[in-house]
Order: structure tokens, then sequence, then C-alpha cells
């Protein structure tokens, strides 16, 4: 059996770029996904080893016709899709505008739904599939001031139950892995006393770096991992 080829979404993000260059040392074929950052996705292709990239696409999935994009212009056969896209949005729920409803849905909730929709004929022909979402422990817990991100990442978590009860007897295995405070741009706006009231938090004292959450979606890519199927994981170093 040849290398699996694996599409990742938001690949240009940390936690993307990550599991990217973790697969890669696996020896999946890669289809790399990025929207706005393609000075990032030129970076991570010259980090990976050499023809582990089939192919790169360009697309901004918080948009119907980016998503549409994304899907006529896979060039290959998906055996594995890691859903890694995504933005948070802060501010009041009562502040929030329906634009950036429909966005944020569409980022999160309608490019999944779609995405897989678009490559699980194949896997269920081959009788063989992986997919994992990157969710949020916001998605099981629900954070202030981030009720739509919350939102949304809890829709990701019940698709992600709720499609795997539906595919399993076709091969196809579907999880989530749910990140905590992780050290990314997307704590960016958090000033410095905030991130250490956050540290002050979580039990394990210090906050979970992009390579940890590769880690656990390899593990969950192997083997190893055969018989885990409709999960959401956390990684959070015991916080919540």
């Amino acid at each position: 059996m040849g290398a699996k080829t694996c599409l990742i979404t938001g690949a240009t993000g940390a936690i993307g770029g990550a599991i990217a260059r973790s697969l890669a040392q696996d020896g999946f074929q890669l289809i790399l996904h990025g929207n706005k950052n393609l000075d990032g996705l030129h970076d991570l292709i010259g980090s990976l080893p050499e023809h582990s990239v089939l192919s790169t696409i360009q697309a901004d999935l918080s948009s119907d016709s980016g998503i549409k994009a994304l899907m006529d212009q896979l060039p290959f056969s998906v055996d594995v899709l890691i859903y890694s896209s995504g933005k948070p949005l802060y501010g009041l729920f009562q502040e929030t505008n329906q634009q950036e409803m429909d966005e944020m849905l569409n980022l999160h909730v309608k490019a999944p739904w779609l995405i897989t929709r678009h490559l699980l004929p194949d896997m269920i022909q081959k009788q063989s599939g992986e997919i994992v979402l990157v969710s949020s422990i916001w998605g099981e817990v629900g954070a202030s001031l981030e009720v739509i991100y919350s939102s949304v990442k809890g829709a990701q978590n019940s698709f992600v139950k709720a499609l795997a009860k539906e595919t399993a007897r076709s091969g196809i295995r579907v999880n989530a892995v749910s990140p905590g405070y992780i050290d990314t741009q997307m704590n960016s706006h958090l000033s410095l006393d905030e991130k250490e009231a956050i540290m002050q938090e979580i039990p394990a004292g210090k906050p979970g770096k992009p390579e940890d959450v590769a880690h656990l979606v390899r593990f969950l890519l192997s083997n190893q991992a055969h018989y885990i199927n409709g999960q959401i994981i956390g990684i959070n170093g015991a916080w919540n």
C-alpha cells in the first residue's frame, strides 16, 4: 500500500503547520491549504521533506465561493482530512453582526460539512478514511465574550460524534482534538497580565505547544488508535 494522501486545511496556522511537519515524517503525501498567509505556506513547504507536498490550495473558507474553490482544486483522491482552519471572534454577543456570524458558521461548520461530504463517497468506496477536526475547549464548556466561537466549535463536536456513528461500518474514523490554551498567534490579543491569569488557572501551569496537538493528531492516525472513533479528545493541561 502506498503513502496516504492527507488534505490539511489551515496549514499556514501554527497548529496546521505543526501537523503537516509531523505527518510528513510518517510519509504522508500532503495537500496544503492556506488563505491569506501564502508566504507562511511557502516557508512551511521549505521545512518539509522533498516531494512530501503534492499540491497547495488557496481559498477563503469563510465564504461559499471559497469552499467551492477548494473542492474544485482538489487534484487527488484524499485518504485523510485534517480540518484545522479557524479564527476566533471576541466581543459581546449582542454586538456581533450577522456578517460575522455567517463567516464563522461558514468557516467552522459549513466548510467541514461540505468538504467532508465531497470526500466521503471515495472513502466509502475504499472502505477506509480518516477525518480529524481541530476543535476547542470552548466547544465543550463555552467562554464568555466568545459565544459565537464556542457555538461553532460545539457544532463541530456534534458533527464528529454523529458522523462517526454513520460511517464507522464503512471503515471511516471521525475524531476531534480539543486544545485548551495553546501558545499561538490566536492568543496574541491577550495582555501579559491576562496570560499570567490563565496560567494560574491551568493545573499544568504552562501553555501547550502546537507540536503537542500535532503529536495527538499523529497518534489518532496511527494503527494504535484504530478503535478510537467519534471522540473529542482534550489536550489542555487539565484545564477545565
